[in-house]
């Protein structure tokens, strides 16, 4: 019996550890041949030398798994490295059908603390990454596409967070880019359709290098558990299979779409809708008229209530 990824080439970025890591192992195990990519700094910052240990780990993992993984140790928000890391699929494997963009770094701050270089740097790598690495696998599907004269097989599933939906104070930088993934998402889901390309999005929520601290109050299961004591809340496989099959067949018709992931849940997040519409009785709004207008709509609604929806920080496994 063949598995759903058999034949398929995939690129999954900061591949090294924690999420990447994991979506990376279910891809290989849904029968995908696996690029791990990971640029190997320690720090989540982004900060230390750069490493390929990280990435050759990961693949050799999968090689030894019975899988076929390539390692590239390329940094994503280099325009001319990410060029490379989807030549080398292309070359190593012969095609790329998947591109799984993971790599991110935190620089936390309030935004009247933050320096611009810890604006630039949050925005480089996520925003910028996710960026470069669409844009030449985008057309590298469009040549492809045009070559055969028809649809090819091509899905892109990129990372945003809670940290955008429900708004994260002390993360401008990060919310930012992670709300800029949103919408290069939901662009490029239009633009690549034609072509038999998908884009999605998942908001993740797993313990990680990353969030370490984050959830240092929440408790893990300890080493050395009895079996059925449950995975972890908070471990990264429960988001890969969601990754595995937005990267599947069975996922041909899931285009543009934003879901968030954990813990055994997965929620369908609905686009905005409109709230509320007011309209001129003149030829255009003065001050007062939308004084008027707007100031009455928002007495009524509750302090403190902004676009955010903090309500999925709640969401949980029912």
């Amino acid at each position: 019996m063949s598995l759903p990824l058999e034949g398929l080439t995939a690129i999954v970025t900061g591949a090294g550890r924690g999420l990447g890591r994991a979506e990376a192992l279910e891809l290989a195990g849904l029968g995908a041949s696996v690029v791990v990519n990971d640029y190997g700094r320690p720090g989540r910052d982004g900060s230390g030398a750069a490493s390929a240990a990280p990435a050759e780990e990961v693949a050799a993992e999968i090689r030894a798994a019975g899988g076929r993984a390539l390692a590239h140790t390329g940094d994503v928000a280099d325009h001319e490295q990410a060029r490379g890391l989807v030549e080398s699929a292309v070359a190593g494997f012969g095609r790329l059908d998947i591109l799984v963009n993971n790599a991110g770094i935190l620089r936390d701050r309030m935004v009247f603390s933050m320096s611009e270089e810890e604006w630039d740097s949050v925005i480089r790598v996520h925003l910028k990454g996710h960026f470069n690495m669409t844009h030449f696998a985008s057309a590298h599907w469009r040549a492809r596409s045009k070559a055969v004269g028809g649809p090819v097989y091509g899905r892109i599933v990129n990372t945003s967070s809670e940290a955008f939906l429900a708004g994260s104070a002390g993360q401008p930088n990060y919310a930012a880019a992670k709300g800029g993934i949103v919408g290069l998402t939901t662009s490029t889901a239009l633009a690549l359709a034609r072509y038999g390309v998908t884009a999605n999005v998942i908001c993740p929520r797993a313990r990680t290098r990353m969030t370490e601290d984050v959830f240092a109050g929440f408790p893990a299961p300890q080493a050395g558990a009895e079996p059925g004591e449950g995975l972890d809340p908070l471990a990264p496989e429960h988001v890969a299979p969601l990754v595995g099959y937005l990267a599947s067949p069975a996922a041909a018709h899931v285009n543009g779409q934003l879901l968030v992931v954990h813990g055994g849940m997965v929620a369908v997040v609905e686009r905005p809708r409109v709230a509320a519409k007011f309209d001129t009785k003149q030829d255009a709004f003065t001050y007062d008229e939308l004084d008027a207008l707007l100031s009455p709509h928002y007495a009524g609604r509750p302090r403190g209530e902004t676009f955010a929806a903090a309500e999925v920080l709640g969401l949980k496994r029912g």
